[in-house]
């Protein structure tokens, strides 16, 4: 099966609108495992706008299932991944104050700046992924840089998914075959909801992890937490 990892940046963002610790992103974080999801991602950003650094290290140690840190590899970043030990670190090309993530690396420009800050995070035990599209020539370098996995940026998908599905979902079901033909983990993420997952799993022949945020905490707001974390599992199934 495809794993839940459920990014709870939206819940940070929500608390930080009103200041305090209401809604708790610690209690949230234990209960979307409990309610059946693979695991917990975060996406801690310099400005600290929605996850804060403070946030990830008291979340850490509530991790049961998989623990999954987003990021731009600059210092900070790499020596809180570091102290923390998640399951895995998504490395993300965001420049500093983008609203979101909107574009994969280009593994062949930045291949050294990459290569050496994924050997420190493999040295540590930590399992490794590239935030990336679906050009066939940058997920194989990802794999010679070292890379353990790559999470495709489904945004494209998303937004094609509602004129042609087949037509939008055809360079993620060939960049997932490439990327397992040269040994490399798929993840996916980014404009995953309950209307696109289920097609989109069944169209990629290799699928580890999908890490599903935005859209997942906003259906909760209508069908509850642990009513939501099930009809996503259920679409994975």
């Amino acid at each position: 099966m495809t794993k839940l990892s459920v990014n709870i940046n939206k819940i940070a963002t929500i608390r930080n609108a009103r200041g305090g610790t209401v809604p708790n992103v610690v209690e949230s974080a234990k209960r979307i495992q409990e309610f059946g999801a693979h695991g917990i991602t975060v996406h801690p950003r310099p400005d600290e706008r929605h996850i804060t650094y403070q946030d990830v290290k008291d979340i850490a140690p509530t991790i049961k299932t998989e623990f999954n840190i987003e990021g731009y590899p600059n210092r900070d970043w790499l020596d809180l991944v570091i102290k923390t030990k998640p399951t895995q670190a998504t490395l993300v090309p965001d420049p500093p104050g983008v609203l979101t993530s909107n574009a994969g690396w280009d593994t062949i420009e930045h291949a050294d700046f990459l290569k050496e800050v994924l050997n420190e995070l493999s040295s540590n035990g930590i399992r490794t992924s590239i935030f990336i599209g679906c050009e066939k020539e940058l997920i194989e370098k990802a794999k010679e840089v070292g890379s353990d996995r790559i999470e495709l940026y489904t945004e494209p998908f998303a937004d094609r998914f509602g004129s042609d599905k087949h037509e939008s979902v055809k360079a993620f079901s060939s960049a997932s075959k490439t990327a397992h033909d040269v040994g490399l983990g798929v993840n996916a993420g980014h404009d995953l909801n309950l209307e696109n997952l289920r097609f989109f799993k069944d169209s990629l022949p290799h699928l580890d992890e999908v890490s599903i945020g935005h859209a997942l905490i906003s259906d909760a707001l209508y069908f509850g937490l642990e009513n939501t974390v099930q009809m996503y599992l259920s679409k994975l199934s």
